[in-house]
This record gives structure tokens, sequence and C-alpha cells, in this order.
């Protein structure tokens, strides 16, 4: 089992300068159906926008047993009071692990701690958007290509302590 509940042991990194070509293509790969449906896939063009908005400090870096299996890239939202996760695409040989459901959970924990909405963007008709939605992510607003989506802060749980004289 992975650190969060998953189904590999996985752990993250520090994202590095040298990690962008590593990061650029599984997202090429793992977005190209969706933007092929959508009539938006050009290959040179998905992974030149990863690489131009490229930051290493953001970036962690998924690996599983030592070996790249995706990344992910929080950044404050537009709001400045939530985070926005981007370029969350597990390596296609990383899925169907359960890093699907693993990674993504850990940014909404750090959210609920800030007390902070956390927004995403995932293409139109993705499988991603079902991910999101069992996670408590709700769409906020749809354009013919992108769907919005955030998940408000949940209150964070201390821990019970006993009833004194117990």
């Amino acid at each position: 089992m992975g650190p969060e509940g998953g189904t590999v042991n996985w752990a993250t990194r520090p994202g590095r300068a040298a990690d962008v070509e590593s990061v650029a293509e599984p997202r090429a790969e793992v977005m190209r159906d969706d933007l092929v449906r959508l009539g938006r896939y050009d290959g040179h063009r998905v992974r030149q926008r990863l690489r131009d908005g490229f930051s290493p400090a953001r970036t962690s870096v998924v690996e599983v047993d030592g070996a790249f299996a995706g990344s992910v890239t929080p950044r404050p939202d537009g709001s400045g009071e939530g985070l926005h996760p981007e370029h969350f695409h597990p390596a296609p040989g990383a899925q169907g692990r359960g890093l699907g459901t693993a990674v993504p959970r850990r940014l909404p924990d750090r959210a609920d701690a800030g007390g902070v909405p956390v927004r995403l963007v995932v293409l139109r008709g993705s499988a991603a958007r079902r991910l999101y939605e069992r996670e408590g992510f709700t769409t906020e607003s749809e354009d013919p290509v992108d769907v919005l989506m955030v998940r408000e802060p949940r209150a964070v749980r201390s821990p019970r302590r006993p009833a004194a004289g117990r």
C-alpha cells in the first residue's frame, strides 16, 4: 500500500529542472485520446505548454519503487486563497495501480488544513472527472474544452480526547 492508501508503494520527491521532459511526455500520452476526441490534439503544443509553465520548485515527482511514475504541480489558484493542482498525469505504465486516487488526495488534505479550496481543470469528457467527483469536487464552470472543478475545504478533525475522569 502507498502512503496515502493506494495500491502501490509510492513516494514524492521535489522536482528538478531536468524532470521537464519526463513530465512532458506522459502528459502528451495521457491527454492524447481526450484531445483527439475534442479535435484539439497537437503533440508538440501539448508538450510545449508544459515546458513553458514548468516550475521545478512547485513540482512533486511521483516515484514507484524509485522509478518515475508521474508528477503533480500544486500552484496557488487565481484567487490566491486556494490550490490549483496542474500536470497530474500518471505515466502510462503506472496507471491502474491506485495512483490516480492516492496522489490527488494529498492536495485536498493540505488545503483542508489551510481552510482553502482546491480548483482544477479536466478536459470535457475525461474519465478523470469521475475520479474527482468521487473525491468531492463539483463543477464550477465549463467551456467546450475544459471543466473547472472545485472542492471546498472540509473541517479538519482533531484527535478525540478521552473524557475527563475516565
